[in-house]
């Protein structure tokens, strides 16, 4: 399995990342610092194109803050958190939040439009460092279309940085393509460890800085969240309390997603899977997370007046919430995506779910290369988390995971352990880049989560000289 032979990160291996990284983020002429410095200000051009991604670029833009020592200025794409990072966006990040193959094609035209609109605004804002986060559709064809035009124009061309790298491992002759990120990727900053290797095998500069999701914990408000386990236990009486819910009725936590194209897809299945729910377990309550987005947050509001079963909604806009309902849950019914690694963090053991349009999936099936959709089952190589994908997605199959899941400790227990051997082996290793970080830039330990982890890398990576 290509997993066994990707994941063998022994020590040697990580003593020569290590050295890697040395070289690496040795300062030059060529730091995005360097570019900086006779403008006086660092400007850096940042783009997100979905929920998760507006969460990362905020961390990524408090940390840049907080580290360079020339005032910051971003200008961009993004949502709500990044706004309350000083980001005036160009448009709603709604207009690009696009996922598929075959579902772009009604968007087409919009999505040209806002593509255009963001080249001119980064060419007028002239950055020295353009950040993209995951959405790879507009990410890559706005970084291949800006150098290009620098290229054309002769314009000084600022460094490329492209946040979670994009999982052509997964894809029959997926490897190969990255090779063609080479012409306007700098550098690739990856969330997964295997997943630098794979990049420089193939020429790209890449470092591991960590699976974002780890950042949840030290923002976690609550005194039970503890780096040390890697685990984040919410207030789960304070919960039920503040919805009104007996201790008697068992909590499911429902995440449809965080776009309006899935959530319309999937909502209607799980709204039908906890009707059959209901039937075994009358007293059910329903907590909704709601994504940040206003679009997502009026379409649940309307859906969930039909349900006949208790349902509260969870504000998508606060961890604490979040992590208080996850505590409060027996199980979670979640859309294929990040989530699922939240379960991990709150040891919520839960069932995986996926739809999307019927050539979309045709293609998933002909190309991809891995069994499993959900990070934990990739990492693991083994179906923990139970996933009902495409066709094998009906309510009939999910309410009946769901209820073997409720019902059998031995299930549950099982996803929990497995959770502590996922969230290892997403951390960055202290090793690997703590190491090297104090020495070359005594940078302590407590700071290397993966925001900072990035912000080191965006300031003091080297674009070599042509």
């Amino acid at each position: 399995m290509i997993f066994r032979r990707i994941w063998n990160v022994n020590t040697e291996i990580n003593m020569k990342l290590m050295r890697q990284m040395r070289r690496a983020f040795s300062v030059s002429s060529q730091s995005a610092l360097d570019f900086a410095s006779k403008d006086g200000e660092l400007r850096v051009f940042i783009v997100a194109g979905e929920v998760s991604g507006d969460t990362i670029g905020s961390r990524v833009m408090n940390s840049l803050i907080k580290l360079s020592p020339l005032p910051v200025h971003f200008s961009g794409v993004g949502g709500k958190m990044m706004s309350m990072q000083g980001l005036n966006s160009l448009f709603p990040m709604e207009d690009i939040a696009v996922m598929g193959i075959w579902e772009l094609l009604p968007y087409l035209n919009q999505f040209r439009v806002r593509l255009k609109q963001t080249i001119e605004a980064a060419l007028s804002f002239k950055p020295h460092v353009v950040l993209t986060v995951d959405a790879k559709g507009f990410s890559f064809r706005f970084l291949k279309h800006l150098r290009a035009t620098c290229v054309q124009q002769g314009m000084i061309n600022p460094l490329h940085f492209h946040y979670v790298s994009p999982s052509f491992w997964a894809w029959k002759g997926g490897e190969a393509r990255l090779k063609g990120l080479l012409q306007f990727v700098d550098h690739v900053l990856c969330i997964l460890p295997f997943e630098v290797e794979v990049c420089r095998s193939n020429g790209l500069a890449a470092t591991f800085v960590g699976h974002p999701t780890l950042e949840d914990i030290p923002e976690f408000q609550g005194k039970d969240a503890t780096e040390r386990r890697y685990r984040i236990e919410g207030n789960a009486k304070a919960f039920l309390t503040d919805y009104g819910i007996s201790s008697g009725s068992p909590v499911i936590s429902l995440l449809p997603g965080s776009r309006l194209q899935e959530v319309t897809r999937m909502f209607p299945i799980f709204s039908k899977t906890l009707e059959q729910l209901n039937v075994s377990f009358p007293n059910l309550v329903a907590a909704v997370h709601l994504a940040p987005n206003q679009h997502v947050e009026d379409y649940i509001s309307k859906a969930v007046r039909k349900w006949p079963s208790s349902v509260v909604l969870v504000s998508g806009g606060s961890h604490q919430m979040k992590y208080d309902s996850f505590s409060a849950s027996s199980v979670a019914l979640c859309t294929s995506g990040t989530v699922a690694m939240e379960m991990q963090l709150a040891r919520l053991p839960c069932v995986v779910a996926y739809r999307a349009h019927l050539l979309t999936e045709w293609f998933i099936r002909y190309k991809a290369i891995i069994p499993y959709i959900s990070l934990p089952n990739i990492l693991l190589d083994s179906a923990v988390i139970p996933e009902a994908l495409f066709q094998e997605c009906i309510p009939s199959k999910l309410a009946s995971l769901l209820k073997d899941l409720i019902l059998d400790e031995n299930l549950r227990e099982k996803q929990i352990i497995a959770a502590e051997k996922v969230i290892k082996l997403l951390r960055p290793q202290e090793i690997s880049f703590g190491c090297s970080t104090q020495v070359e830039m005594s940078v302590p330990l407590s700071d290397c989560r993966p925001s900072m982890v990035a912000a080191y890398a965006i300031l003091y990576y080297q674009r070599k000289l042509e």
